[in-house]
């Protein structure tokens, strides 16, 4: 979870200043949480909210997202998004811009096994991104969050991506230059998930990331949660990204890490295999 917050608050200031390097300073002043953490901490919410009673969980997101939208107005929401959480009566509109993949870390978190986290990551993504691409976004990244989390090493990951969703078969070094700005989980998840699998710790997975350009801290976001599962976070650097939440956010944050620990850093036996 964190993981996501951290790739959002360190990409939140390259997103319309882009930059194709990895040598850049990590937190700075200008750095700050955008839509990816509010809904991801939305999501969060929800879960603690139905403790899984999964039943309710549709409901409950809609109603966390919503809630949290409203709380936090202008933090860079898409258009209709933006009319989505404030409508009466909220419907998904076929969307497959990449807020689908931004905000499900939680899933892949929580879930049980593989087929939950597929399941969990569906729900809490066709209230609104209910096309085919956003619901693919939502469920490729919730996966590796998954696999990341319960032990499986970075081939095994690649390979469940590339059978199942999207070719892995290009490089960061390969798009970096022409690669551009774009909202569209098939132009963003699969970069983001290359960021992480040819990282060699959390921190080199947001760098990867945020130095091939495009909407910067959605990438970084999807990538660091899985960079997360994988590696865990440093210490000092989960002192520094929580000094970026207020209360309520922070509260959320804790709240969920207490119902659902995350991996300490260092813990993965297999780090980039």
């Amino acid at each position: 979870m964190l993981g996501a917050i951290i790739g959002d608050i360190v990409g939140s200031r390259f997103e319309w200043n882009n930059i194709k390097t990895k040598d850049f300073e990590f937190f700075s002043y200008a750095c700050k949480t955008t839509d990816d953490s509010i809904m991801s901490l939305a999501i969060a919410q929800a879960f603690l909210t139905c403790r899984r009673n999964y039943s309710t969980l549709r409901k409950e997101a809609i109603q966390s997202m919503q809630q949290m939208g409203r709380s936090y107005p202008g933090y860079g929401y898409g258009g209709l998004f933006e009319q989505w959480i404030c409508s009466s009566n909220p419907e998904p509109y076929n969307s497959f811009g990449n807020g689908a993949a931004m905000r499900v870390s939680a899933c892949g978190f929580i879930a049980s096994t593989l087929e939950e986290s597929k399941l969990l990551a569906r729900m809490v993504t066709d209230i609104t991104h209910n096309h085919p691409e956003g619901i693919k976004g939502g469920e490729a990244t919730a996966v590796c969050v998954f696999l990341a989390r319960t032990g499986k090493n970075i081939d095994e990951i690649r390979d469940y991506v590339h059978k199942n969703y999207y070719p892995m078969n290009f490089t960061l070094d390969s798009i970096r230059e022409r690669y551009e700005y774009s909202v569209t989980c098939q132009n963003t998840v699969p970069q983001a998930i290359m960021a992480f699998l040819e990282s060699t710790d959390f921190e080199d997975a947001i760098r990867n990331a945020i130095s091939i350009g495009g909407d910067s801290d959605t990438l970084a976001a999807i990538t660091g949660a899985i960079a997360e599962a994988y590696y865990g976070i440093p210490l000092e650097m989960r002192r520094q990204a929580v000094l970026f939440l207020d209360e309520q956010l922070l509260k959320i944050l804790i709240e969920f890490e207490n119902e659902y620990p995350p991996k300490a850093y260092g813990a993965c036996a297999q780090p980039n295999i």
